[in-house]
């Protein structure tokens, strides 16, 4: 079992930059594969990206290529998304989501394990 807090979420200008945190409270944290979600006002949870237990495997959803990263530290346990060029249909709510070694690579909410509870970005114009 794993807890997942995020952090780093805010209130920011149209095209600043955001650095979100997922802390992990396991010391085998490289056991664990991450991914990003994100879920605005009635809408669907929506996948960002995930990266694997190594950090070597990354996916990103297309529409987030180029202008999100996801990143990991393991001897930190935390997992990072840094964030670019903001606009204001990004805002929503942020969540990591973590699964235990070998589960692969899915863009489905419904595939993970854990979740954190969420941080809250909104980009005003």
């Amino acid at each position: 079992q794993v807890q997942l807090v995020e952090s780093g979420g805010g209130l920011v200008q149209a095209g600043a930059s955001l650095r979100l945190s997922c802390a992990a409270s396991t010391h085998t944290f490289s056991n664990y594969s991450t991914a990003w979600f994100r879920q605005a006002p009635g809408k669907e949870r929506e996948f960002i990206a995930y990266i694997g237990e190594n950090g070597v495997n990354i996916y990103y959803a297309k529409s987030f290529k180029g202008r999100f990263s996801i990143s990991r530290d393991n001897a930190k346990n935390t997992v990072t998304l840094q964030m670019n060029s903001l606009k204001p249909e990004d805002t929503a709510v942020y969540y990591c989501a973590g699964n235990s070694w070998g589960a692969g690579i899915s863009s489905l909410p419904s595939a993970y394990a854990y979740w954190g509870q969420g941080t809250q970005v909104t980009i005003a114009l």
